[in-house]
């Protein structure tokens, strides 16, 4: 018993951190992780926030104990990510994965439902129109099915609705 509460007590703090971090504390901890050396200025300039703003969420992630500093001269910081500010940053990419993974999964299901329609109704080459990921989703999936990719619009048009994909028929 004592084994299962302790699995939900790490799961919770783990909750706990995810939503605690803010969009540009993360940029920070990304750009602190890419370049140890890098100055507010710079950090301003990447991120495109104010010099104090950046000041303020460096103060704040160091008060959390994801960041420290050394003073490399008067004038020089250095900042590093402890590995409690690592850990946060890795658990926010990994949640980044999954959640993306979640989406093309998502939209290859409607692309697959939408490429069986197609097959049965004996549509043999289509038109994609629009170029972005989900429409490159549907591309493969086509294409595994052994649909055409037409480069001319014609009698079948498929295109990206933003939650998943529609058919225009011209006849």
């Amino acid at each position: 018993m004592t084994g299962e509460w302790f699995h939900a007590r790490i799961q919770k703090l783990n909750a706990q951190t995810m939503t605690e971090i803010k969009q540009h504390e993360y940029a920070l901890l990304n750009e602190i992780a890419r370049d140890s050396m890098v100055t507010q200025a710079n950090l301003s300039d990447r991120l495109g926030i104010a010099v104090g703003s950046v000041n303020w969420y460096i103060k704040r992630l160091i008060h959390r104990g994801w960041v420290k500093v050394s003073h490399l001269d008067r004038t020089r910081l250095k900042y590093d990510l402890t590995s409690e500010g690592m850990k946060v940053f890795t658990q926010r990419a990994l949640s980044y994965a999954r959640d993306s993974l979640k989406v093309y999964g998502s939209y290859r299901d409607k692309a697959k439902v939408l490429v069986l329609e197609l097959i049965q109704q004996g549509i043999k080459s289509v038109y994609l129109n629009g170029d972005d990921e989900t429409m490159d989703i549907l591309r493969l999936t086509c294409i595994e099915a052994g649909i055409q990719i037409s480069d001319l619009p014609d009698e079948c048009i498929l295109e990206s609705t933003g939650q998943g994909y529609h058919i225009k028929l011209r006849k």
